[in-house]
């Protein structure tokens, strides 16, 4: 945050120094002063300026331009917010991003040691194909749950998915629950003949 200050012809070009922050160089815009020049006329000075973009310009300012110019002194500031709620709040943007800067994030928050076919099956191809709808199916054994659970898992954390739906054999229903549970910390709800449906609002966000 800056303050800013109008300068005046009794200033004269003094507090254009190399550093300091200033507006009405370019219109409505603060800048950087990078030198300031002295050339034959001794009532103008050629400054060299550096905008929010990086980007360097130079203007010649003269002495009846001084007093349209503000000088930016910065704000003291007060270290006496919420240290907890500051932590949560950058945490949360991290970890909504963190998919940029993390390409196995799944991968890393799970107990699981994938193989490399599963990690081409779900990231290298399901992942980058995103929405198409895919069929997996390979040999008994060959971590088809795995494979799915990382999918539905890496997803989740992208905030690509809000509700999952699987449906398997009857036999299989408990087995299933139980490897996205140890294994991928997925908490998945079984639903069978006795569950009586709830209000919506009540719907489990996943369920087996």
């Amino acid at each position: 945050m800056y303050q800013p200050i109008n300068l005046d012809s009794h200033s004269s070009f003094k507090q254009l120094q190399p550093g300091r922050i200033v507006r009405g160089i370019l219109p409505q815009e603060w800048v950087t002063i990078v030198a300031v020049e002295l050339r034959n006329q001794p009532d103008s000075r050629v400054v060299t300026y550096r905008d929010r973009w990086g980007s360097v310009g130079t203007q010649v300012i003269s002495a009846s331009q001084i007093d349209s110019l503000e000088i930016a002194s910065p704000q003291p500031r007060s270290f006496d917010g919420n240290g907890t709620l500051f932590r949560l709040v950058s945490e949360a943007y991290r970890i909504k991003h963190i998919d940029l800067v993390e390409n196995l994030l799944a991968i890393h928050t799970s107990r699981i040691e994938p193989l490399p076919h599963q990690i081409t099956a779900v990231y290298e191809t399901m992942l980058r194909r995103q929405p198409l709808r895919f069929l997996l199916a390979d040999d008994p054994g060959a971590g088809k749950t795995i494979m799915a659970g990382l999918l539905i898992k890496e997803l989740i954390l992208r905030g690509d998915l809000k509700r999952c739906l699987i449906v398997c054999p009857g036999s299989l229903v408990e087995q299933w629950q139980q490897d996205l549970k140890e294994r991928l910390q997925l908490d998945f709800k079984i639903i069978d003949r006795d569950w009586q449906i709830p209000d919506k609002q009540y719907l489990p966000q996943t369920t087996c």
